[in-house]
């Protein structure tokens, strides 16, 4: 089975959850290509039978790297082909994860990131066998203050051993 963890992080929160998956699946004996998206990213998901994709949180949006990732991936998928009307199944499986800092809305801020990187595995054809939502503390200095003060309460160390 070949397994994917894409993923894009800014402050280091989304790679602590990258490693953990990475160090779970690699312990459990997998195969695994973890890969941080980037614009000189090239990546084929439908090789894969099992792809985890996971990003921050910037204002309800996976990453941009991500962002325009999964852009250029549906547009080449479509053009092949194989994006079809009705999305059928096909065998392969994806979780969505996402780090988020929730200081006005709590997780509700979190879950449009996680839905828009969902469909691209959806219209794929891919089963989503679950989306994940890590809160994670704000790490740029003129942001610190919201770490402590938002609707989730002292989220500084976030995320950590116990959340994952």
């Amino acid at each position: 089975m070949r397994i994917l963890n894409i993923y894009h992080t800014t402050t280091g929160n989304t790679l602590k959850v990258a490693e953990k998956i990475n160090q779970t699946l690699l312990n459990l004996g997998h195969n695994l290509d973890s890969v941080k998206a980037s614009k000189e990213t090239k990546i084929d998901i439908l090789s894969y039978d099992r792809v985890f994709a996971g990003s921050g949180m910037y204002a309800w949006l996976p990453g941009i790297p991500m962002q325009k990732l999964f852009e250029k991936l549906r547009g080449e998928y479509a053009e092949k082909g194989l994006i079809k009307p009705g999305a059928p199944r096909i065998e392969k499986k994806a979780v969505i994860y996402c780090t988020y800092g929730g200081v006005h809305t709590g997780i509700n801020e979190a879950i449009p990131a996680v839905k828009y990187m969902g469909q691209l595995f959806d219209h794929l054809g891919f089963k989503i066998l679950d989306e994940w939502y890590f809160v994670g503390e704000y790490l740029l200095e003129k942001m610190r203050e919201m770490s402590l003060n938002g609707r989730l309460g002292n989220i500084t160390d976030k995320p950590n051993k116990g959340d994952m």
